[in-house]
């Protein structure tokens, strides 16, 4: 069943029904397929795509720029030093300006009220890439790879475990409320959801019939999972943290004990990215213990992690067809 999406902002997934969420991962999986077979429809032909970025990316921004050569849109990169949001400028006029040159708006950065801000004033569709509180179309990617290994959401036994304050534990809670998984946050009590977010969620849960579970307790918030989901301990801008988070953090790494403590010899590993799961990076290098997932893990047959980041691509050029086409 298609829905019509034509005009609306992606902030969060709280905004969209679970038969909405379910299109565009569908929508995702189709057009997934036609990409494999060479087939490109140009829905979004003579659109241009602004796409803003107080913080960078490699998945974010690589994925909306492929999807929209895909798909025959014209996207132009925004980055911190091009645009003065807040600055030299208010919110509510570069929304102006930019809905009047633009199709639609694409923006990641820090504080959520900016991409609220934009939404209000731009006239056009905008998608949250990221800020500090939500990451939507993170959350489509991931559940796209989920439904595509175990052809289902509903009833899924998931866990978050790490740091379960982050923009990656509200999206995936909000999101797994919506469609009914049997959602874990395995995270030191002190490092849970915001008691706002979580009562959202609970409220969604109620509907869809989804239970959300917290604890600090490891191998109780593991047991029977399908999906182990993990983040870096430290976000970016939080560097200075990175010593209290691998002390806090340091018995939450995903590791093969972990793996084997689900008792599901199915489960699959899941991350954002980027990842830090050995020694190949400079910050890595300078904390050798902030590993949030062993290479073990990240490199072995249960992650899907690689899957996930492609998926970016397929789920983003979903939400841009599903709202301009």
């Amino acid at each position: 069943m298609a829905f019509n999406l034509k005009g609306r902002h992606l902030l969060t997934l709280a905004d969209y029904s679970p038969k909405e969420i379910d299109y565009l991962i569908d929508f995702a999986i189709d057009l997934k397929r036609l990409k494999r077979a060479g087939v490109y429809p140009k829905s979004l032909k003579n659109k241009n795509i602004a796409l803003i970025f107080e913080k960078p990316s490699t998945r974010t921004r690589c994925a909306f720029v492929v999807a929209c050569n895909d798909e025959g849109a014209f996207p132009e990169y925004l980055g911190k030093n091009d645009i003065q949001i807040g600055k030299k400028e208010s919110i509510a006029d570069t929304a102006a300006v930019l809905g009047r040159m633009f199709d639609g708006i694409q923006f990641r950065g820090f504080k959520h009220e900016s991409v609220e801000g934009l939404a209000a004033h731009a006239g056009v569709p905008v998608w949250n890439g990221l800020t500090d509180k939500y990451h939507p179309t993170q959350i489509l990617a991931d559940f796209m790879t989920v439904k595509e290994t175990f052809g289902r959401l509903k009833g899924i036994k998931f866990a978050y475990v790490g740091d379960g304050r982050n923009n990656m534990a509200n999206s995936l809670m909000i999101g797994a409320a919506k469609m009914g998984l049997d959602f874990r946050i395995v995270a030191p009590t002190d490092l849970y959801p915001e008691p706002a977010i979580q009562e959202m969620a609970r409220g969604f849960a109620a509907d869809s019939k989804a239970t959300l579970t917290f604890t600090d307790q490891v191998a109780e918030g593991v047991a029977g999972c399908d999906v182990i989901y993990t983040d870096v301990w430290a976000s970016m801008g939080e560097e200075d943290q990175i010593p209290a988070r691998i002390a806090k953090l340091k018995d939450f790494q995903v590791n093969q004990a972990m793996m084997d403590a689900t008792g599901n010899d199915e489960a699959i590993f899941l991350h954002c990215l980027p990842a830090f799961h050995n020694q190949e990076t400079e910050l890595a290098r300078q904390f050798p213990e902030i590993c949030e997932v062993s290479d073990a893990v990240f490199s072995g047959p249960a992650s899907r992690v690689f899957d996930q980041a492609e998926n970016r691509m397929h789920t983003i050029k979903a939400v841009m067809v599903a709202t301009l086409a």
